[in-house]
């Protein structure tokens, strides 16, 4: 065998090697020789080879010890089941948050999604999103959520973060009443780049600070009532109804869904499973929110 091609293999061995046999089962020796490798490229055929016959030795001590080791095994294999159970869905809808800078859009997202909350929590920069799945009837529904800079200079974006949402969260602060204010210009920003059917959730978040409020919640229920938009007051950092927002507007988008299938039947072209879905015409979202637009 030719020098050449010796080389090649050495270097799909090396390749191998580190993609098998990951640093939580590395002793401070492989990591050494793993720099080497890098550094000298030269190298890899003969540590390669030299390498070869360990592949075995996760698995080996995985089997004959216990501790970290073979909790790092155990938490790789409840890894890979999670990440195939959330890849398993029947319906994926995208959702946006939006209101001005500050009023908590980025801390409900951790909420609702990792059940966490930041007290230094800093201005979002551009767009971020995270995903959860909930089960709304025997059905599985992804959430795609889509968190954004409250900031002006950001407003560049705004077609691409709209596009393809079937639910929106619109967030004001109820100890500032200007958050609140501008809620109309959200909404106008919204219900321009949108389709008008797009089922939207009012949100007054940071309802924990009580002596310090300044939107009151029949204000608030008033608004939302003119507008047709659902209602709730929310508080990020004790927990309060956040779940209950979002699972509410996914719950109406589905109903929504359901709804439109129903009226089409088993229709050949109905878009295949994962894509964003027209959630029906504008009646269909009216006759939802007539049933009950508001809570707190």
């Amino acid at each position: 065998m030719d020098r050449g091609r010796l080389g090649l293999l050495g270097h799909l061995a090396f390749c191998y090697i580190w993609a098998v046999l990951p640093s939580t089962f590395s002793p401070p020796l492989f990591l050494v020789v793993r720099s080497y490798s890098f550094r000298f490229p030269r190298l890899r055929p003969l540590l390669s080879f030299l390498l070869l016959p360990l592949l075995s030795l996760p698995t080996s001590l995985a089997r004959s010890r216990g501790g970290p080791v073979r909790e790092a095994v155990r938490a790789s294999v409840r890894g890979a089941m999670a990440y195939r159970a959330e890849d398993d869905y029947d319906y994926l809808f995208k959702v946006v948050l939006i209101g001005d800078s500050g009023v908590g859009k980025s801390n409900l997202l951790s909420r609702f999604t990792r059940n966490e909350f930041s007290l230094e929590s800093k201005s979002t920069i551009g767009v971020e999103f995270a995903t959860r799945s909930i089960r709304v009837d025997d059905k599985v529904v992804k959430a795609q959520i889509w968190d954004t800079a409250g900031q002006e200079r950001y407003r560049a974006i705004t077609s691409a973060y709209y596009r393809g949402a079937v639910g929106a969260l619109v967030v004001y602060d109820v100890t500032r009443h200007v958050t609140f204010e501008n809620v109309e210009r959200w909404l106008k920003e919204l219900r321009d780049h949108t389709d008008a059917n797009i089922v939207i959730m009012l949100v007054g978040n940071k309802a924990d600070l009580r002596h310090l409020r300044a939107v009151s919640v029949e204000d608030a229920k008033g608004f939302a009532e003119r507008e047709s938009t659902f209602f709730m007051e929310t508080s990020a950092l004790e927990s309060m109804n956040v779940e209950n927002a979002f699972t509410e507007v996914l719950t109406q988008i589905y109903r929504v869904v359901s709804k439109k299938a129903l009226d089409i039947g088993d229709d050949p072209a109905a878009p295949p499973r994962g894509q964003t879905i027209n959630v029906g015409g504008k009646d269909d979202v009216s006759a939802v929110k007539k049933s009950g637009c508001c809570s707190s």
